[in-house]
């Protein structure tokens, strides 16, 4: 039997997808499931995370008892306070787990024990820096009334300028037609989309944006500089300095690299490796103790 004491147990839980890692005797064990946003379905996401705590304890043949009394770490979206952690951690049988939103672990996961600042643009974003051993994110508030400079942000922006220049308000360019093209050339068509879009769908017109932008677009260049300056504004606040480590994730993230005109780094790890970090210090491990199991391949 693998000590209980050296096991670790990562949740990265997201409107997508639910990944858990346990780290046992050296090698990870890791599952994926479906969605686990603890805001838009509280039940459903505890289920998820049940489930793939059991296919965590088949895959990796230890007692479940000794996965629930492993040092854990959730990260989890839609957490957003300190309120409905405590509900979730009490939903679960975990017993030395810490809860948390997805900012935290993603930024263990790409910076590691390094200080420097993490952009993190996908369908939403963030941003995030860590110093000193603690870390600090602002933005991640969600598609309505945040998510700058994510892909989601960048796609509606760009629709609300096409509609301008159907109204003869704001130049017709190349992207703009290109938007109108794949809406039939009827903007009657953009506004029903815009009626049932979801925030990925209105990402999916992101990469649309990124190549007119590289094309010199004006359009494109202009919500490219946009989104920059919120990301520079956003560093800027978190204490962030030019020179600092920047790393730029997420499917969009290093799309912004030449518009910042800042050096960047890879990102080291995922937010599941954040998780398993920041459960590595729930037991009071240092990081570099267990980085290579983090790091490491599960059968």
């Amino acid at each position: 039997m693998i000590p209980s004491g050296t096991v670790l147990l990562g949740i990265d839980g997201g409107g997508s997808s639910c990944r858990a890692a346990a780290v046992a005797g050296g090698v990870r064990y890791e599952v994926t499931l479906g969605p686990a946003n603890v805001t838009t379905g509280f039940d459903g996401a505890v289920a998820t995370i049940v489930r793939a705590l059991g296919m965590l304890a088949d895959r990796s043949g230890l007692p479940s008892e000794t996965l629930f009394r492993a040092p854990a770490h959730l990260g989890l979206a839609g957490v957003v306070d300190a309120a409905l952690a405590e509900r979730v951690r009490a939903a679960l049988p975990l017993s030395r787990a810490t809860v948390t939103d997805d900012r935290p672990t993603t930024i263990a996961g790409a910076l590691g024990p390094a200080e420097g600042a993490v952009v993190a643009i996908g369908t939403g974003s963030f941003l995030g820096r860590q110093e000193g051993g603690r870390s600090r994110g602002l933005g991640g508030w969600g598609f309505f009334i945040g998510d700058q400079a994510s892909g989601a942000w960048l796609g509606r922006r760009c629709l609300e300028e096409v509609m301008l220049a159907v109204d003869g308000l704001a130049a017709e360019t190349g992207l703009v037609r290109t938007i109108l093209s794949g809406h039939g050339g009827d903007p009657a068509a953009i506004v029903r989309f815009s009626v049932a879009a979801h925030p990925a769908d209105y990402a999916g017109l992101a990469r649309a944006v990124v190549a007119a932008a590289a094309e010199g677009d004006p359009l494109g260049a202009r919500l490219m500089a946009e989104g920059a300056d919120y990301i520079r504004r956003g560093l800027a606040a978190l204490g962030w300095q030019r020179g600092g480590t920047l790393c730029l994730t997420g499917g969009l993230g290093p799309a912004y690299a030449g518009w910042l005109g800042e050096p960047v780094v890879p990102a080291k790890g995922s937010a599941l490796d954040g998780a398993l970090l920041l459960a590595a210090q729930t037991a009071g491990q240092a990081a570099g103790q267990v980085a290579g199991q983090v790091a490491g391949e599960g059968p």
